[in-house]
């Protein structure tokens, strides 16, 4: 039987789910282990134009390809190789990735949706929630939007007022009853994060496939 921990980290935008993510992965440093988020697998938007592109309600659970992502997810957890798709939020158009995922130990995949697909969960070992304070959140959206992405504060905030917030409220915020464990994003977690790496470390040694 394969032995392959899968992890799912969820949460708002900008919650910090990726610094979680990042930080369960260094401490499991004797495993191999592969961070993915499924931003890789929004839907290919290249045969709309320009115009019908930007309309697209991001923050909504149909626009992430979940086919695609559960067949690859299954793929990986058999321990095949798996070429992973990349996406271009300038262009809203997917391409082709960089990233080969093969015989991991573990694998943390996060993202807004990351415990919202039954089937998805289904496939999962651990569910974690990282909650933070919207104003928090947004203020890092702000900044991460117009730093790291070129746009306006103005844009920004009106896409978060349009479709963002609420949406946060109708899909991600109801996902936190489905994690088995809920961490708060604006304060230190270490504490957690040592339990977590002892869980991982207990289940992958023991061989034991809990599936929940």
């Amino acid at each position: 039987m394969n032995n392959v921990r899968l992890v799912l980290i969820g949460g708002g935008t900008c919650s910090g789910k990726t610094t979680i993510a990042r930080a369960i992965g260094m401490r499991l440093n004797d495993l191999k282990t592969v961070i993915i988020s499924h931003d890789n697998y929004y839907k290919d938007l290249a045969h709309l134009s320009h115009e019908a592109r930007a309309k697209v309600n991001f923050d909504h659970p149909d626009s992430i390809d979940s086919e695609y992502l559960l067949s690859d997810l299954k793929q990986m957890l058999a321990g095949v190789a798996v070429d992973m798709p990349d996406y271009d939020f300038a262009t809203h158009c997917r391409i082709e990735g960089k990233t080969c995922v093969a015989d991991a130990d573990v694998i943390i995949l996060e993202g807004i949706f990351a415990l919202y697909y039954p089937e998805l969960r289904a496939l999962s070992d651990l569910k974690i929630y990282v909650d933070t304070d919207s104003d928090l959140r947004l203020a890092r959206r702000m900044q991460r939007d117009i730093v790291d992405r070129g746009r306006n504060p103005e844009s920004v905030l009106d896409q978060y007022l349009q479709t963002v917030k609420p949406s946060h409220e109708a899909f991600i915020e109801p996902t936190k009853k489905n994690a088995d464990v809920i961490i708060p994003g604006d304060r230190e977690f270490d504490k957690v994060l040592y339990m977590l790496n002892g869980y991982l470390l207990y289940e992958l040694m023991a061989g034991i496939k809990n599936r929940r």
